[in-house]
């Protein structure tokens, strides 16, 4: 999902319809717990509507360890996981499993580490060369994030030089206070990279519970780890697929087709996406797939008409992509997720335009 400082890179009123569309999108305001089988639970976080939602965590508990599936976010909602893992059981968490590098899925290993010494934090070996990169400096992007919304208020205007609007300064003025307070809990907090690594698929015995760790293709980033428990057909899949409206502002998007359709060959009846609730049949994997395709046939149809990627700009292209038809079956009649599919596409198209000028 996208990174909280990584929103204020973007214009405000891009800023506004997304955290409009997150509030409208999710409706999903307070923490919420899934027993999606006998010591197996996903946990939604609560969403202050704010751009710092916490990725999903699912918690797999086995007759003698604990597997926690990412650590989210903020310190605070690592912490109350925690206690709540203590009540289901006695068991140590001893492995925590990031999906990917985007850091409201892990910069909760801290405090994963403090609660469980002896705990193994495991990521694809790409999401750790990324993780190194990006991770230590959550705290210095925050504090930046905060002093331009300062700006903006101090100066009511956008860093372009538009007048705010009354509207947009008292939205302005709520994001400041939010990110006032996640900035300090950001920066009490050290961060805490993977400390074992992978590059293909592997299996862990938590205690008559099996746990398959898979790399099923890039996607969402380099390194998108799925975990899937075969005997209870439960998939956790992170940033892969995220409800309702896919997160697709860099990626993979030729492979990420194949990715998904690689996700939906594995046998399962229970579906936890790194943001959104937990999904019980495969129809919107096979729809996000669809729309990537889209996008990627589309681009590479365009860019036979006009010639190689690395000769035009995607201001040539762009208006030979079209995803609207997409756009009702992602949205339905919300027009503020609408709004948020809009933005999406504009990026996909951009996305996909920079991995073709890459060949």
């Amino acid at each position: 999902m996208l990174l909280p400082s990584a929103l204020l890179l973007r214009p405000l009123t891009t800023v506004i319809v997304l955290l409009a569309a997150t509030m409208s999108m999710s409706g999903q305001t307070e923490r919420k717990v899934t027993r999606l089988a006998e010591g197996v639970y996903a946990i939604e976080h609560r969403d202050a509507q704010d751009g710092f939602a916490s990725g999903n965590t699912t918690v797999i508990i086995g007759e003698r360890q604990v597997l926690v599936v990412d650590s989210c976010f903020l310190p605070s909602d690592a912490r109350e996981d925690i206690a709540q893992i203590r009540q289901w059981t006695d068991k140590p968490v001893s492995f925590v499993l990031n999906t990917h590098f985007h850091n409201d899925h892990n910069l909760g290993n801290r405090i994963y580490m403090d609660a469980f010494p002896a705990v193994t934090i495991i990521a694809h070996v790409e999401t750790k060369i990324d993780m190194d990169m990006f991770g230590p400096g959550s705290a210095s992007r925050e504090e930046k994030s905060t002093a331009s919304l300062q700006r903006m208020l101090d100066t009511g205007k956008t860093r372009s030089g538009r007048a705010l609007t009354a509207e947009e300064k008292e939205q302005v003025k709520t994001l400041l206070a939010r990110h006032i307070a996640v900035t300090e809990e950001v920066k009490a907090i050290q961060f805490q990279s993977a400390t074992l690594t992978f590059d293909h698929d592997f299996t862990i015995d938590l205690g008559h519970r099996e746990v398959q760790v898979k790399f099923l293709g890039r996607g969402n980033t380099a390194g998108d780890a799925v975990v899937y428990l075969p005997k209870e057909k439960i998939v956790v899949a992170g940033d892969l697929l995220v409800y309702p409206v896919p997160y697709i502002y860099d990626g993979y998007p030729v492979e990420w087709v194949q990715t998904m359709q690689n996700l939906g060959a594995l046998d399962a009846d229970s579906i936890v996406p790194g943001h959104g609730p937990v999904m019980h049949d495969k129809a919107y994997i096979y729809l996000v797939r669809d729309l990537l395709k889209s996008a990627v046939d589309q681009l590479n149809a365009k860019l036979k008409q006009t010639g190689p990627a690395m000769f035009q700009t995607v201001d040539d292209v762009k208006g030979g992509v079209d995803l609207t038809p997409f756009r009702q079956r992602f949205s339905g009649s919300d027009k503020d997720t609408a709004a948020a599919f809009d933005e999406m596409a504009s990026q996909l198209i951009k996305v996909a335009f920079t991995e073709a000028s890459l060949r």
